[in-house]
């Protein structure tokens, strides 16, 4: 393989691991960092921020891969998707599984230092990272359990400082379902034509002409629970 060529190799696994977009990154990043300072009280360990700044990257990455393999017949027919690097043929289906393996497996080695609580909550998380892509084929509202998958860095974050999930770590994961389903619906709105073409479900789709009001409603909702996991 020559140098250029490895080198588009290793920008296709960046572009399929969304390296170049960190947004998706971010949104699973804030609310781990909630539970992370809320369960410290204010002050957590460089080592666990450390530890889920990393893992949060890496679990990420290992999301989007997984999802693109299961969309990998779907995105062909959306118009904004269509050239991603597993369905255009850069990436193949086979190197897509084994960089999503590698990339769960470094997620894992990171966590065998913390609680054991965290050990099997990071099973459920990647349960629900993997299962999340299918759930667009028959769940109407796919939105609200990205929003569970994106925030089950709360509970895990809890475990690994207080060795528990007190009642306040779930309102922030209740929060977060809302939050999500109102910023994911909003990103949805680009793809619905395609979508309905497709035959895959999304909250875009459900809300329909009452999209604007109902994310407004959603937000706000996400705002009260917040203050409920405050007080």
């Amino acid at each position: 393989m020559s140098e250029l060529t490895l080198r588009q190799r290793l920008d296709a696994y960046e572009r399929l691991m969304r390296l170049d977009k960190p947004i998706g990154t971010l949104l699973l990043l804030w609310p781990t960092m909630w539970a992370v300072w809320i369960a410290a009280e204010g002050a957590p360990s460089l080592f666990i921020v450390w530890i889920f700044a990393l893992g949060t990257l890496l679990m990420r990455s290992a999301g989007v891969v997984m999802n693109d393999y299961a969309d990998r017949h779907f995105d062909l027919h959306v118009e904004r998707t269509k050239n991603r690097p597993l369905t255009a043929g850069i990436v193949s289906e086979r190197e897509a599984l084994l960089l999503a393996a590698g990339v769960t497996l470094c997620a894992f080695l990171l966590i065998l230092p913390l609680h054991k609580l965290v050990w099997a909550l990071s099973v459920v998380a990647l349960f629900l990272a993997a299962s999340y892509p299918l759930t667009k084929r028959f769940l109407a509202v796919p939105q609200a359990y990205l929003g569970i998958a994106f925030g089950f860095g709360i509970p895990m974050a809890y475990a690994a400082q207080v060795g528990e999930v007190p009642a306040e770590a779930w309102w922030l994961l209740l929060a977060n379902v809302f939050w999500a389903v109102a910023y994911d619906t909003e990103y949805a709105m680009v793809d619905r034509e395609d979508d309905i073409r497709v035959g895959a479900k999304s909250t875009a789709i459900l809300f329909g002409d009452a999209d604007v009001p109902i994310i407004g409603v959603l937000m706000g909702t996400f705002l009260f629970a917040m203050f409920l996991a405050g007080t």
